[in-house]
């Protein structure tokens, strides 16, 4: 919440996106993180998928994208036997993963005193 109850900004805040890039090409998008994160959580390209609301043909396409921008492997497949095939992250893809997470900790601490500086800004103290 970005101000007190009843100030213009209680309801509103503010959400950024990170997206990997080089020049102006990008390589890894928002959702192509959650999709590396959904993968190695599952271990399951379609349950993935599912999770992101996305087809299982687009979550690939997705992964072959990346992986060409990255130029090596993030993901492999193994093929089932009785319980089925698995969609695993490679050593590279496991440690894009776990850096993302780390990434995404170290910035929700540092953001929530940049973001209430922001809206203390932009929203004064109210004349008592």
């Amino acid at each position: 919440m970005a101000g007190d109850r009843g100030s213009k900004y209680y309801d509103i805040f503010l959400r950024h996106q990170l997206e990997m890039i080089s020049g102006d090409e990008i390589i890894i998008s928002e959702e192509g993180f959650r999709l590396i994160l959904a993968i190695e959580k599952y271990q399951s390209i379609t349950s993935a998928a599912n999770e992101l609301g996305i087809s299982y043909r687009k979550a690939w396409g997705m992964v072959r994208d990346i992986e060409n921008n990255l130029g090596f492997c993030l993901a492999g497949k193994k093929r089932g036997g009785k319980s089925g095939g698995r969609t695993i992250l490679t050593a590279e893809g496991m440690a894009l993963a776990s850096a993302y997470r780390d990434l995404l900790v170290e910035l929700d601490q540092s953001d929530k005193e940049i973001i209430r500086k922001f809206f203390r800004r932009i929203n004064p103290l109210r004349e008592q």
